[in-house]
């Protein structure tokens, strides 16, 4: 079954890892400003990856600025780990005027599926908006599947909620399940006309067309606070400049090569997960383009 289901380095798979040198150089010569609608959680980390990267981060939350700064801004990124009414009325105001002179939106469904409020406004976001990008991880992909009624799998039986703001065990993407889950992602990609980015020990990418499997990153990542928020931001910034689906995988690529290389010089040196956010960060200002072509594990999945 997974030797029918990885198809490997296909010729899509090197039209792609061929385009993520012009998708990282397009990030440096464009800086784009990367608007956040974020969480006080994990904002700094946002903002610092962000700068990693190249992209040049603003917060702003305020429903009395955030259509002007969407009007200058690249991109716009929404992460909903920490809402409010305020900043409920921010992301409504910002995504409407996004779409209306047509700037990207990503969007992080954070805890989808563990409350009413994030269940409301992630189906808001998912029905009334366009949206470039979405990346979530497994269980909060699952729940925005079922927030909108789409039956993927039938006969799944799986409606586990995340843990916390964390993936549920279940959830966990694996090879082992890489066919329900990947299943999950491209159907929900082309219910929507998004990218979907299912983040995990293999990341699912797919546009609706293609889905992709991408098995690279270190089991210390989800041991930080906002690796997964960093992601999404990076993602924006990558979004802001280049295409969605060539930015979603490179911006994912240069964040799991970054996490691999800042937890092999931890543990050579005996540190632990304070010193690996600090490296992570470097990683992600030091990575390029070839390394990234060398170390990513991008392969098609037939599904």
């Amino acid at each position: 079954m997974t030797e029918e289901l990885i198809l490997g380095k296909t010729e899509k798979v090197l039209e792609i890892l061929n385009n993520t040198k012009e998708a990282m150089k397009n990030v440096k010569e464009i800086t784009p400003l990367t608007h956040c609608i974020t969480n006080f959680v994990t904002v700094n980390d946002c903002a610092n990856a962000a700068l990693a990267v190249g992209g040049s981060p603003i917060m702003a939350d305020d429903s009395e600025e955030v259509a002007e700064i969407v009007e200058i801004a690249n991109v716009l990124v929404i992460n909903i780990g920490k809402l409010s009414d305020t900043q409920v009325d921010a992301i409504r105001e910002s995504s409407k005027h996004a779409n209306k002179i047509g700037k990207p939106i990503v969007v992080d469904p954070v805890g989808a599926g563990i409350s009413g409020l994030r269940n409301r406004v992630t189906k808001e976001l998912v029905e009334d908006y366009k949206l470039a990008a979405i990346r979530g991880n497994m269980s909060e992909i699952k729940a925005i599947a079922k927030l909108i009624n789409l039956d993927v799998t039938n006969n799944d039986g799986n409606e586990a909620a995340g843990k916390g703001v964390d993936v549920a065990e279940s959830d966990i993407i694996s090879k082992d399940n890489l066919d329900i889950n990947g299943l999950y992602v491209k159907e929900l990609a082309k219910e929507l006309n998004t990218v979907i980015i299912a983040s995990g020990p293999i990341d699912i990418i797919s546009d609706g067309e293609y889905t992709f499997g991408l098995e690279n990153g270190d089991e210390m990542m989800p041991l930080i606070t906002g690796s997964g928020c960093m992601l999404t931001t990076i993602i924006g910034s990558y979004v802001g400049a280049n295409d969605a689906l060539i930015g979603s995988i490179t911006a994912s690529a240069l964040m799991a090569i970054a996490g691999e290389k800042a937890a092999e010089y931890v543990r050579a040196n005996d540190l632990g997960t304070g010193s690996f956010r600090t490296f992570l960060i470097d990683n992600l200002y030091k990575t390029d383009a070839e390394e990234i072509s060398k170390r990513a594990n991008l392969f098609e999945i037939n599904i």
